[in-house]
């Protein structure tokens, strides 16, 4: 049983790469059934043991998260609550799916007014993420995350530049004897601030007391004994580990969201009962249109077929419907 879809698309995520010419930035979708490590969940049909998860995995080079289409969502105006003293949204990769959300969202029916974006706490921040985002509907059991939107910054460049530390190991060994590998060790393990600073003291005055905790005495450190430089590496590739903005989409729940969002009562015709409705836009709708003849008769027919035919050019989901049977 697996916690989230992803982990198939990071486990192929070398040959996802190649697939698409060994460049950056490219993005995978995955939809399955995801299992939570729950005994009794809690919530009715929001929160069960077996749901269904849609994720996005967009793969971007850490150095630059811009976005081709990020213009086209950039004047969206929804309702935000981002954490205090933090930059809300501090790429465009991340703005952008976070706007195609919102809009997916309300393609789907949900009410603008009762759809919310909140930023994660800092207690409440996944491990991997360096940015988080749910999309918040509300319903019957209040405010709930439907859609999450992580920022998994992980990068990894190698540094420029690189501390040498180098005991001068003769002249230790007349100077210290048997306690010279302790006095090499202490020296090596000095982190850059104290290196620096020691190699200051040495140039300025020639030598210098350092204290090496295995001896648990101080010991004089002349010149001749240590060279602390730095040096410059010059890198012929760059090693990093992409950055990825994962858009996670808990299908029950936006469901179960457009069933509320869709649903209201009217009068009947005759004024002596309240009729239950649900209202969804035509996006949602599987079948668009039935084709049917009214009555049963070859040329009927044949006039039907050719119109299903049109509809399947245009792409348009429909139904045939020729057995005869009454429509009404």
């Amino acid at each position: 049983m697996r916690r989230e879809t992803a982990q198939d698309i990071f486990v192929n995520f070398k040959e996802l790469f190649f697939y698409n010419g060994n460049k950056l930035p490219f993005a995978a979708a995955q939809i399955g059934q995801t299992f939570r490590n729950e005994i009794s969940p809690c919530q009715g049909l929001i929160r069960v043991c077996e749901f269904t998860l849609a994720e996005i995995e967009h793969f971007v080079a850490p150095q630059d998260k811009s976005h081709p289409k990020f213009s086209k969502v950039a004047n969206l105006e929804f309702l935000m609550f981002p954490r205090e003293e933090q930059m809300s949204i501090n790429n465009e990769t991340l703005g952008y799916f976070i706007g195609r959300v919102y809009l997916f969202l309300a393609c789907l029916g949900i009410d603008k007014e009762r759809l919310r974006f909140r930023q994660h706490l800092a207690n409440e921040m996944a491990h991997y993420a360096a940015n988080c985002w749910d999309a918040e509907i509300e319903c019957s059991h209040g405010w709930i995350e439907c859609v999450g939107i992580a920022d998994r910054s992980t990068y990894d460049l190698h540094a420029h530049t690189k501390l040498v530390i180098a005991p001068v190991k003769k002249e230790l060994g007349l100077a210290f004897k048997g306690s010279q590998k302790n006095v090499v060790e202490a020296l090596e393990a000095m982190n850059e601030k104290e290196a620096m600073e020691m190699k200051a003291a040495l140039e300025s005055k020639g030598e210098v007391e350092f204290y090496v905790c295995t001896l648990g005495k101080n010991v004089c450190i002349k010149k001749n004994m240590l060279l602390i430089s730095k040096e410059k590496k010059k890198e012929h590739q760059r090693v990093f580990t992409p950055s990825v903005i994962e858009p996670s989409f808990g299908i029950g729940r936006i469901i179960y969201c457009l069933y509320e969002h869709s649903f209201y009562t009217r009068p009947s015709k005759a004024g002596d009962e309240q009729l239950n409705v649900f209202r969804f836009p035509p996006l949602v709708a599987p079948i668009k249109c039935t084709v049917f003849p009214l009555v049963q008769n070859q040329q009927h027919e044949e006039v039907a077929k050719v119109i299903s035919t049109l509809l399947k050019v245009a792409g348009i989901s429909h139904k045939i419907d020729i057995t005869g049977l009454c429509s009404g």
